[in-house]
């Protein structure tokens, strides 16, 4: 580019601010919103007339002044076929017409003109009225520019806002020529910083569009309260204002502005102050929830992430909405509140359990079972509970908080089931029907518990261990009528009438057994299952219990075969029976033919092994079982007792340390018979 020498005497300084008093209310309201230093500074008067010092500097040569307007004839003229002749207009009436590009050449031109060294050698000096004259000119058009600025919105200001936009490229561009020049060298209005200043001014704007959109914005009267309804307006607004700025705004600016961006951190500044000023006052958990859907849900969904904004903003380098401290405490304060809620709402789904149990009537019978609802009311509102949290918080680990109100409730089930079954409610009621009704609902709890994920390990398994517990409880009253039914049979067993055959005790076991199973038609198949599994192992532990009781003495080999061969035949009757009832525990067929070989070995070394295998197959079984175990064969010596003893612990390290099914814990022996 072409450049000039200029001579640039030193500016004056310290001269007033001058302020047009015609400005309209809209002008002045357009001074409010730029910054003190950002105002025209007025130069200064040198005062004494001396010669000014000049100073060479290159500037840009003077730029061309090419603003033209059009004149309108009618049809009818008879001038049209004229050629037509180009009007140069003044500065003046390039305001006037809101033409501020062409006015602002017209300045840079002046600007340029009293600057330039040709100018200072022509003239000897430059005229302090000329400056002051172009300081007020410039003045004007920089309050008309903040004016057009601060009208971004105003579909009918679009033409003169393209024209704000050039003037202040231009501004700009003279800033940046200027700089070279020592500062007390310059002219008092350089540099201008009107980018800056344009930044400065939206921010303002768009901060008064976010107060004004309480009085301005509809659609919120549904509300119920009043902070609801500010920020519903609020969001309302920026959302309207960005589409705004996309389909209008934007087409004024160059790409360097990068409007659409700048206009939407701006709104996210100011959406983010407005909610740091609310959320750090004493605000109602409705109010709490409501910020929380604005800055978890409806800001980032619904106001930027709407189509017409996708590729125009960069919503990743926005930030959060509220600092970490004051997001976590409207966290915690809902969260606490849902928590409470939530119990709230079981305890009184217990009660209304409670009451059932304790009226007349019975539990509800769907397809023929006793069912309770319990389980699925609990459940539904869990994940009630937990589908809010996360909609509110969009966040799956903070939602997962709700289920550890479980096992509070669970403990608090488990007690009152113990209670009613202790008979602290009414006599009439009908404690085993309840309980069929109970064990669909506690299943229903395992089951549910069992397939929830991000569960931290130590609650799901105390909330386990607890429904394990309520499933026992049940079972356990339920089949201890059966049991006492059972005894009389079991005390048959293992002494010398079952041995001699004479009498079938084992086919008056299995018919006692149907008969009291007939009791179950009336439960849900999968909770009758569980039960007959219980059965299962419970009869098959009494069994053992009674052979190891040692009412009968086997002396010699012929005697410890016999009576291996009925436990074998015993066992396959029981088990079979349990089986086509529906039992699943078919590894319960294995334990008494396994230990029929310790009673049919004869050999001490083969005795060992079989003893160390029975272990190894079941190792919950304990030295006091295997020393009865043992005593029923007589013909064993003391000496061989101690050594398969000891052979067993001293294996036990290298055996299974854990039993694939727990079946001798169920089996108790008297110390006494060590």
């Amino acid at each position: 580019m072409k450049t000039l020498n200029l001579t640039l005497p030193t500016m004056r300084r310290n001269s007033k601010e001058k302020t047009p008093e015609d400005l309209s209310s809209s002008s002045a309201a357009a001074c409010e919103a730029m910054s003190e230093e950002e105002q025209p500074r007025r130069k200064s008067s040198s005062g004494s007339g001396e010669e000014k010092r000049r100073q060479k500097i290159k500037l840009p040569s003077r730029l061309k002044i090419t603003s033209f307007i059009k004149r309108h004839r009618t049809k009818s003229s008879p001038t049209d076929s004229l050629p037509e002749v180009p009007v140069v207009l003044d500065f003046n009436q390039n305001l006037e017409q809101n033409l501020l590009a062409e006015a602002s050449q017209q300045l840079l031109a002046r600007e340029e003109q009293l600057f330039s060294s040709e100018s200072a050698d022509e003239q000897g000096s430059r005229s302090e009225e000329e400056e002051d004259q172009l300081q007020k000119d410039y003045e004007i058009l920089v309050l008309r520019l903040w004016m057009a600025i601060h009208d971004s919105f105003n579909a009918k200001n679009q033409d003169t806002l393209k024209s704000a936009v050039t003037v202040i490229l231009q501004e700009e561009e003279r800033d940046r020529c200027w700089e070279e020049v020592a500062a007390d060298s310059r002219p008092v209005w350089r540099p201008r910083k009107c980018r800056q200043t344009h930044d400065m001014l939206l921010e303002k704007v768009v901060e008064k569009r976010i107060q004004e959109a309480n009085e301005e914005e509809s659609g919120a009267d549904n509300l119920s309260t009043s902070l609801k309804k500010d920020i519903c307006r609020m969001g309302k607004r920026i959302q309207k204002d960005l589409l705004r700025v996309v389909r209008d705004v934007q087409g004024c600016y160059t790409p360097e502005f990068d409007v659409c961006n700048l206009y939407t951190q701006l709104y996210h500044k100011a959406f983010s102050m407005k909610l740091q000023e609310i959320s750090r006052t004493n605000i109602e958990v409705e109010d709490c929830v409501y910020i929380l859907s604005w800055i978890n849900n409806y800001y980032p969904n619904d106001v930027l992430q709407q189509k017409e904004l996708e590729s125009h903003i960069k919503t990743e380098e926005l930030g959060p909405l509220l600092p970490p401290e004051d997001y976590k405490s409207l966290e915690d304060q809902y969260l606490l509140h849902k928590e409470a809620e939530v119990r709230t709402w079981f305890s009184t789904a217990l009660k209304k359990e409670e009451e059932q149990w304790q009226s007349n009537k019975r539990p509800e019978l769907f397809d023929g079972y006793y069912i309770s609802n319990l389980a699925l009311d609990i459940i539904h509102l869990v994940d009630g509970a937990k589908k809010e949290v996360k909609s509110i918080l969009c966040n799956e680990e903070k939602s997962q908080r709700i289920l550890l109100q479980l096992t509070s409730f669970l403990a608090s089930y488990k007690k009152s089931v113990a209670e009613f079954i202790k008979g602290k409610h009414k006599k009439d009621c009908d404690i085993p029907v309840t309980l069929k009704a109970s064990l669909v609902s506690i299943k229903q709890f395992r089951e549910y518990i069992e397939k929830c994920e991000n569960l931290p390990d130590d609650v799901k398994a105390d909330c386990l261990s607890i429904t394990a517990d309520l499933r026992d409880l049940c079972h356990t009253h339920i089949l201890s009528p059966i049991q006492k039914e059972l005894k009389e049979y079991y005390r048959k067993l293992w002494v010398p009438v079952w041995f001699s055959d004479s009498h079938d005790i084992i086919g008056d076991l299995i018919k006692a057994l149907e008969d009291q199973v007939q009791q179950f038609s009336d439960i849900k198949p999968a909770c009758k299952e569980e039960l007959l599994n219980q059965l299962h192992v419970e009869v098959m532990a009494k069994y053992t219990k009674r052979m190891l009781k040692r009412k009968l003495k086997l002396k010699d080999k012929d005697e410890q075969e016999k009576a291996a061969d009925f436990l074998c035949r015993d066992s396959n009757r029981i088990n079979t029976l349990f089986i086509e009832m529906g039992s699943k525990e078919e590894w319960l067929s294995d334990v008494l033919p396994k230990m029929s070989e310790v009673l049919r070995v004869q050999d001490a070394g083969a005795l060992q092994l079989e003893i160390v295998t029975l272990a190894r197959d079941y190792s919950d079984i304990n030295e006091r079982q295997v020393h009865a175990l043992l005593q029923l064969k007589t013909n064993l010596t003391s000496a061989d007792v101690r050594n398969i003893k000891s052979s067993l612990h001293e294996n036990r390290t290298s055996v299974s340390s854990e039993p694939v099914r727990p079946f001798f814990c169920y089996v108790t022996v008297k110390k006494t018979l060590m």
